[in-house]
């Protein structure tokens, strides 16, 4: 049976599967935080692979220690000007604090960032981290510096979106070694469904999309995109 992954997802433990229009598959997927809340919807998750951390927006909450055993990753975190670009220079420290804890800890990373590219690259490049840039919505020239860096470049519905023609062109280069799919459930539904409330099972529309824009076969595109997840999470836990 077909075999998808869906490596970022938030809240998948409420999400039960739904009747669907697309065959039926085996789905992995990981449950993200980036928040308290959202760090103990992921620990509850039914899956192997969890990522914890404390994202842009959690500047001014209390940011309890995590216990990273078991742990597949740090995330997300990042950086996001679009609403907040006042807080830019805070954003960048806890970014970076974060980049060296997941060194530290041998841990990947997953990595949001909007509006922010410049400086994203900028903290990339002063903690060499690894890991998994994360919905990514960028154009050509920054994803090519993202995959200098190392990155694994993940495509949400985003990609499906009308307006989303660099993130398209993007998905044509990015070599089979370094591509993945996800949800960022509940938000950003794929076509054909966007509007509704997202569950990882989308996760099919994502790389149907990708599959033929890419020119090769579903079952092709879900291996490869399979075994690059595995991959990068699986060589974390401890």
């Amino acid at each position: 049976m077909l075999t998808l992954f869906d490596t970022h997802a938030h809240f998948p433990s409420e999400l039960g599967r739904e009747s669907s229009d697309f065959p039926p598959f085996e789905l992995e997927f990981m449950a993200v935080g980036g928040s308290q809340e959202l760090n103990a919807s992921a620990l509850a998750a039914s899956t192997p692979y969890k990522a914890l951390g404390y994202d842009r927006d959690q500047l001014d909450s209390d940011r309890a220690p995590i216990d990273y055993a078991n742990i597949s990753a740090v995330g997300e975190i990042g950086l996001d000007y679009h609403y907040s670009p006042e807080t830019r220079t805070r954003q960048i420290a806890l970014f970076e604090e974060q980049l060296q804890l997941a060194c530290d800890l041998g841990k990947p990373v997953v990595v949001h960032t909007r509006e922010a590219d410049d400086d994203t690259l900028g903290c990339l490049r002063n903690v060499r981290a690894r890991g998994i840039i994360h919905s990514f919505t960028g154009g050509p020239d920054f994803c090519r510096s993202l995959l200098d860096l190392g990155f694994m470049i993940s495509y949400s519905g985003i990609v499906t979106f009308c307006a989303a023609d660099n993130v398209r062109e993007t998905a044509r280069f990015v070599p089979d070694d370094r591509i993945l799919t996800e949800t960022d459930s509940p938000y950003l539904a794929p076509v054909p469904l966007r509007g509704k409330p997202n569950r990882p099972e989308y996760v099919y529309h994502v790389a149907k999309f990708l599959a033929d824009l890419r020119g090769t076969s579903l079952e092709a595109f879900a291996a490869i995109t399979v075994r690059n997840a595995r991959h990068t999470l699986c060589s974390s836990q401890s």
